[in-house]
């Protein structure tokens, strides 16, 4: 996955110390501050947060293995009572970024569907750069939960009266009344008419 330099992202990495030859290491601690939300619509690490990553960079044959720990913390809704939550971020990745495309690979590309994904989803250097943005979207994304709650016991909220449930007396009910009867709710039953009808 090859791309031009952003020089105003904040997921661009300089790996030039890194020499280039096999089994060279370096380690780093980076603060990335976010310029957008990063997650699902529920549940996310909010535009102006930090990111907290931990990342070791290893020279391979092939180019640069990344390994990283990502550490967030996410913000969002309980999605049962619409309560506010926070949920914390510890994920790992680990991706192959390779020096560059090799031409018996991009010819197989050509001869099957499967190699061609194989292509969209590698990763490589750029100049001496990584962009790291799809690693660690992708371990947010993973770590979050798909029907985020502020507690496995919550009840959620009353359809009705939209109140919580844990805060409503167990006899809590709403009368309902079948539509096709609304027309008799101010009946009365002493003499037979409808007040709301007027007589000419």
């Amino acid at each position: 996955m090859s791309m031009k330099i952003n020089t105003n992202s904040p997921f661009f990495y300089n790996a030039h110390d890194l020499p280039r030859r096999a089994g060279e290491m370096r380690e780093a601690a980076l603060e990335i501050k976010l310029l957008d939300n990063l997650g699902i619509p529920l549940l996310s690490v909010p535009s102006g947060s930090s990111v907290s990553l931990g990342l070791r960079l290893e020279s391979v044959d092939e180019g640069i293995l990344a390994t990283g720990q990502v550490h967030a913390v996410a913000i969002g809704e309980c999605t049962r009572c619409l309560d506010s939550i926070t949920f914390p971020i510890n994920q790992m990745f680990q991706e192959l970024f390779e020096y560059e495309a090799k031409p018996d690979r991009k010819q197989k590309s050509k001869a099957t569907d499967t190699d061609d994904l194989d292509v969209d989803d590698a990763f490589f250097l750029v100049g001496d750069f990584l962009n790291l943005e799809t690693p660690i979207r992708d371990a947010i994304v993973l770590a979050l939960p798909i029907n985020p709650l502020c507690d496995e016991e919550c009840e959620g909220l009353c359809v009705t009266c939209g109140e919580k449930w844990e805060s409503l007396p167990d006899n809590h009910e709403h009368e309902v009344i079948d539509a096709r009867w609304t027309g008799l709710a101010n009946w009365d039953s002493s003499n037979g008419k409808n007040p709301e009808v007027t007589e000419k």
